[in-house]
């Protein structure tokens, strides 16, 4: 019988540099900005929701019928796209396939808090999926469980890690179809670059950044979409485009790996500068928004320097907060920004991924949250 509470968090992320160029083959640098805690229901009886068992793994794709199983044993409408009705799916998807796979999950109580806003491509459903697939791995002994008694956070080996992205990684293909796998392994390592997944925690600062929603909605597949048509219309102008985004994503990462743990003032001139090359090519290839162009003259009039992140069109932006920024001058910042109909958060990239917490390093809100569940 499982008699323990397992408190996890996993990061959600931001794109530092490299939006759009990724999808043509350049590098991309993600930085996560926010760590949430975990919510959910009471674990059904997965065995009863399918009668087959046995055509579970982390590599295959969750299939059409197991879904469609799923959504009747939940009573989830065909179609539905509440980000409430795909998190249950998700979550009865891992854990039907995790105990077919490694033994029953034993009863759980699941509860997610986060801190995320859902729909604003900041990665909330991978960091669902993270947490959702370490507590569910943990709980039925697939992996370790690595917090010792006295402390007060712990992280799986590299082996455990990866089998976690894999799980969450199919958390993410039931919620969103066919998702890139970028976010479920920021969500698990805490950064990723290029292909490549690395630990952000041993080489890159910590950096405070205002995170800013325009609230403006956007289709990623339809600015993916456009910023391929005009490479195909404009060939010889838009790939050195992408070539120059490719070099900013690079030299900010020899920046980054060049500062020190807490940085001083010199590096952000540079980091500042990249910020305004990479929004006027994203502007170029097509992936700008009126919003997004007031959010950067609003943080210019201030001295700050601002980019979009993600997809563009709208969505979210990101601006680098240097040191000795004073108070003052933050909270006009923001104060002008929310004036504008957008929402702020100050916050730091460079935070670990999923990681096991002890119950007495939870703060006063989630264990408020714990207690009314």
């Amino acid at each position: 019988m499982w008699e323990r509470s397992l408190v996890l968090s996993a990061p959600g992320k931001v794109i530092l540099h490299g939006e759009h160029a990724v999808v043509h083959g350049k590098v991309r640098s993600l930085l996560p900005p926010v760590e949430g805690l975990r919510s959910g229901s009471p674990a059904p009886d997965a065995a009863s929701a399918l009668r087959t068992r046995s055509d579970f793994d982390e590599s295959k794709s969750p299939s059409v019928e197991q879904l469609h199983t799923l959504k009747e044993f939940a009573g989830i409408a065909a179609g539905a796209s509440a980000p409430e009705s795909l998190a249950t799916l998700a979550f009865l998807y891992m854990c039907l396939a995790i105990s077919a796979k490694y033994g029953d999950v034993p009863n759980v109580d699941i509860l997610v808090w986060s801190e995320l806003p859902t729909g604003a491509g900041l990665g909330s459903s991978a960091a669902y999926a993270v947490c959702l697939a370490a507590a569910l791995l943990t709980a039925c002994r697939a992996i370790s469980c690595p917090l010792k008694e006295g402390e007060s956070t712990a992280r799986w080996t590299e082996e455990e890690l990866t089998l976690i992205n894999s799980w969450a990684f199919q958390g993410e293909r039931v919620i969103h179809g066919n998702p890139s796998g970028v976010d479920n392994a920021v969500g698990t390592w805490g950064m990723y670059v290029g292909k490549e997944v690395s630990l952000v925690t041993s080489r890159v600062p910590m950096l405070r950044i205002l995170l800013t929603n325009t609230k403006v909605p956007r289709s990623t597949k339809v600015l993916v979409a456009g910023v391929k048509e005009k490479i195909l219309k404009f060939p010889a102008i838009m790939n050195p485009v992408l070539d120059s985004i490719d070099a900013i994503s690079q030299e900010c990462q020899s920046v980054l790996e060049a500062m020190p743990a807490n940085p001083s003032p010199e590096y952000y001139p540079v980091l500042e500068e990249l910020f305004d090359i990479n929004q006027h090519h994203l502007n170029v290839i097509g992936v700008g928004h009126p919003s997004l162009d007031m959010l950067c003259r609003v943080t210019a009039s201030h001295g700050l320097h601002s980019k979009l992140t993600g997809a563009g069109g709208g969505g979210c932006g990101i601006t680098l907060l240097r040191p000795g920024l004073e108070a003052e001058g933050y909270d006009a910042t923001k104060r002008d920004l929310c004036a504008c109909g957008f929402e702020c958060w100050e916050t730091n990239i460079g935070a670990p991924g999923v990681t096991l917490h002890s119950s007495s390093s939870l703060n006063a809100e989630v264990l408020h949250a714990l207690s009314e569940s």
